[in-house]
């Protein structure tokens, strides 16, 4: 982490190895950035003086180092070093007319910067529930591959794998089941439903993609719910409401 903050800000890491020592060094080691941001948990540099060639370099280092690992946990550190490297930084000026809307745009925009940097990660799919549409066909295959539970656990799978295309559809007052119908025949496969317009088109070209890994987590999160209520033996709910409401006693009106 020394070395990726010294190429990006242009300065020498001290270290004995390399010949220079504390008591010997001038100002020339040091590195230059418009701003600096320390927190207790994290620092946010700004427009380091790096040489850009220094930089690409060391991006194809850790490039180089994430192909030759079979850690999992090294290639999560060396990917959040690639991003860090790569992704550069942005400062948000948000303002709002009050507190409440200051705090809701605040967290559209922490959420949309969490969405980014997963992007950077893993990169992104093509959005509107197209990507997991696609991939249940094969889940689909592999459903006819196992047997008994498994495969029944591989058709739900299957089947909850459509149902975010469904929902989008019917939000927009479509009928979910014909929209599935219609995207799961274009060839395309980023090709899909734009709510916004009600019109069929390349979804990733139209700017409409999700990060890969929400998309992904979602999917195992969802996967993992689902088996925790098959192992549990009871659930607590609320008692559903009645939406009937009764008609006041009216006593002594007859005719």
């Amino acid at each position: 982490m020394l070395a990726d903050i010294a190429v990006l800000t242009g300065a020498q890491v001290i270290l004995e190895e390399v010949g220079l020592k504390l008591d010997s060094i001038d100002l020339d080691v040091l590195g230059q950035a418009d701003r600096v941001v320390i927190t207790k948990d994290e620092t946010t540099i700004i427009n380091g003086a790096g040489s850009k060639d220094e930089i690409d370099g060391r991006i194809a280092q850790i490039k180089a180092e994430i192909d030759n690992t079979d850690s999992d946990y090294d290639t999560e550190k060396l990917q959040e070093r690639l991003a860090k490297l790569s992704g550069g930084v942005a400062v948000l000026k948000v303002g709002a007319a009050t507190e409440v809307e200051l705090k809701e745009k605040k967290h559209r925009i922490e959420d949309a910067v969490s969405t980014t940097k997963a992007a950077i990660e893993e990169g992104v799919v093509a959005g509107g529930g197209v990507t997991l549409l696609r991939a249940q066909q094969a889940v689909q295959e592999l459903a006819e591959t196992l047997v008994g539970d498994e495969a029944t656990g591989a058709r739900i799978v299957a089947k909850a794998l459509e149902a975010p295309l469904t929902q989008i559809a019917e939000n927009a007052g479509l009928e979910g089941g014909v929209i599935v119908s219609k995207v799961r025949a274009l060839k395309n496969p980023n090709e899909g439903l734009n709510a916004a317009t009600n019109e069929y088109e390349d979804l990733v070209a139209a700017g409409i993609i999700d990060a890969a890994k929400v998309t992904r987590s979602a999917l195992q999160n969802a996967a993992s719910i689902a088996a925790l209520f098959l192992t549990t033996e009871a659930v607590i709910t609320d008692a559903p409401v009645s939406s009937t409401i009764s008609s006041p006693d009216m006593g002594g009106m007859d005719f």
